[in-house]
């Protein structure tokens, strides 16, 4: 059960990236990034009046030709009336387009005016926000190289509106591989590494402006990481970059900030980055990893366990014993990608789920990503999901938090939060256990009448297939489910059939009736609440 990389990162985040229309400050309020933009003009009053009373005698066409004018106060003059006329006039910003605005903007970003290159690189956040051909114009006017020399000022208020720039251009999937070549080595050296605390004293040190640039560079990882199998491989691959996440994360909840939109886009660019991990690591990963699951004859630990019942205590100790010999190995000091599937990394996303009560969309994202790693069908993959499921579930002790969320969560966040049990079902060791703690939390998100709030499809499926785990091995969880009112609400499912949704949940819940039926001693239980042995086996 894969958590995916789903649309809920995607899309809703580059409202956030637009400067301010300089004549519309008290206007913008409204949105939180507009808000804190007003920074930028900080210190430039006299700027700001000279403006505010001198775009009654300016129009577009006018403003784009004081771009290639001489005088750098004529090129602040256009690259702000700009600016401010396309903050949220769509038409505004195509005529600037067809006026050539975009190639004159891009040649200002490097200006050897500080005050022309910030109102250029602003008035580009505008005219890009919400408008996929401008993005694509811009990059195809070389946009993309003078924006990555931009950020190699030291300014931070250029940074920031380069920084919002690539977060508005990474929204559009045509551009976010592009984006990735072209921009990641960059972006980690001059702002993850040093903004994340992971280089020089390994405390995270922002003033509010270096805040806003994280932010804004977390949010356009963020959205890269949604994209292709080859720009997540790329990102994976890239030289500090989820060692920056890493840091970030752990740092901020060391000093109590679980809450923070950072951490919040940091976690989102590490579940995304989880996404068929197994699948997508390069050779020289996998055998590092195969490497620490053989024992001396060359065996695979975990082939022997096919000698074995699950539930034998000869398997038990045998599972027990590989663990410990391939978390040892391959904790130690994990670097780059390893980190993605490290042992550690799990006590990162527990402590998330525990500590982070307000950001619903960092503990969806945790669960997520967590979800992603105890995921795995093939021989190896699905041994080290089985490793770090187990680690989860006994040294972490992650079935608790996970069970509170389930409490309150919406149907998004039932999703990842269903898949991740499913996934450590399957692996629980100890499934007698499991089935006292979990049974009847998920019996209670199940439909049972017409009336009922019914979840989505994929929850009510991810919801029986754990039941079906814990019943195969475990009388107790068979035994939960009769008494915590299960039987009902699987009836129920299994008769709806109206819908494709339906289909798969009836299949699953028929299943999982037909196993039911093998415990003999719950017959009589079953005879006392009317059903009989064809409703069991019956399709």
């Amino acid at each position: 059960s894969q958590a995916g990389i789903g649309s809920s990162y995607m899309g809703m985040v580059e409202h956030s990236s637009r400067a301010p229309s300089v004549r519309s400050l008290a206007e913008s309020s409204h949105h939180l990034q507009d808000q804190r933009a007003m920074e930028m003009y900080n210190g430039h009053g006299t700027l700001l009046s000279h403006q505010s009373g001198g775009f009654d005698d300016i129009d577009l066409p006018s403003a784009v030709k004081y771009l290639i004018a001489s005088d750098p106060n004529l090129q602040v003059l256009g690259a702000a009336y700009l600016q401010h006329k396309c903050y949220s006039d769509s038409n505004a910003k195509k005529q600037a387009r067809s006026l050539q605005a975009m190639p004159k903007l891009v040649k200002l970003f490097n200006s050897p005016n500080q005050e022309v290159q910030r109102h250029a690189t602003g008035a580009m956040r505008n005219l890009i926000y919400d408008n996929a051909e401008n993005k694509l114009a811009l990059v195809e006017e070389n946009g993309i190289y003078e924006l990555m020399r931009t950020l190699r000022e030291p300014d931070d208020e250029l940074r920031k509106n380069v920084t919002g720039i690539l977060w508005n251009l990474s929204s559009s999937d045509n551009l976010k591989d592009r984006l990735a070549r072209d921009t990641l080595e960059q972006l980690t050296d001059l702002v993850l590494v040093p903004l994340s605390g992971l280089g020089g004293s390994g405390v995270i040190q922002q003033n509010p402006s270096e805040a806003e640039i994280f932010y804004n560079s977390t949010g356009f990882l963020r959205n890269l990481s949604s994209a292709s199998q080859q720009t997540r491989q790329k990102m994976r691959e890239c030289h500090g970059l989820v060692d920056s996440m890493i840091h970030y994360v752990n740092s901020s909840l060391e000093v109590g900030k679980s809450e923070d939109k950072s951490v919040e886009n940091a976690v989102c660019v590490l579940r995304n980055l989880s996404y068929r991990l197994y699948d997508e690591m390069p050779p020289s990963s996998l055998q590092r990893l195969e490497g620490h699951r053989r024992n001396n004859s060359g065996v695979v630990t975990g082939e022997l366990v096919g000698c074995f019942s699950p539930q034998s205590k000869k398997a038990r100790e045998h599972y027990l014993n590989a663990d410990i010999v391939t978390f040892t190995e391959v904790s130690k000091d994990p670097k780059g990608m390893e980190w993605l599937w490290n042992p550690q990394i799990v006590g990162i996303y527990n402590r998330l789920l525990q500590r982070c009560e307000l950001n619903k969309h960092t503990t969806e994202a945790a669960s997520g990503a967590l979800q992603n790693i105890t995921a795995g069908d093939g021989c190896l993959s699905r041994q080290w999901a089985g490793v770090l499921s187990r680690l989860a579930l006994e040294q972490e002790r992650i079935l608790n938090p996970v069970l509170d969320r389930v409490r309150t969560a919406d149907h998004h966040q039932l999703r990842s939060l269903t898949g991740l049990i499913r996934n450590l079902s399957r692996h629980a060791r100890n499934k007698d256990e499991m089935s006292t703690k979990v049974v009847s939390h998920l019996i209670e998100k199940l439909p049972g009448s017409v009336g009922d709030k019914v979840p989505p499809a994929d929850v009510i499926v991810n919801i029986i297939a754990v039941l079906n785990n814990l019943v195969v091995e475990s009388p107790m969880a068979a035994r939960d489910i009769v008494y915590f009112d299960g039987l009902r609400k699987l009836f129920y499912i299994k008769k709806r059939r109206d819908s494709s949704d339906n289909e798969k949940s009836s299949r699953a819940a028929a299943s999982l009736l037909g196993n039911m039926w093998q415990y003999t001693k719950l017959h009589r239980d079953f005879k006392m609440k009317g059903y009989r042995k064809e409703d069991f086996l019956g399709l």
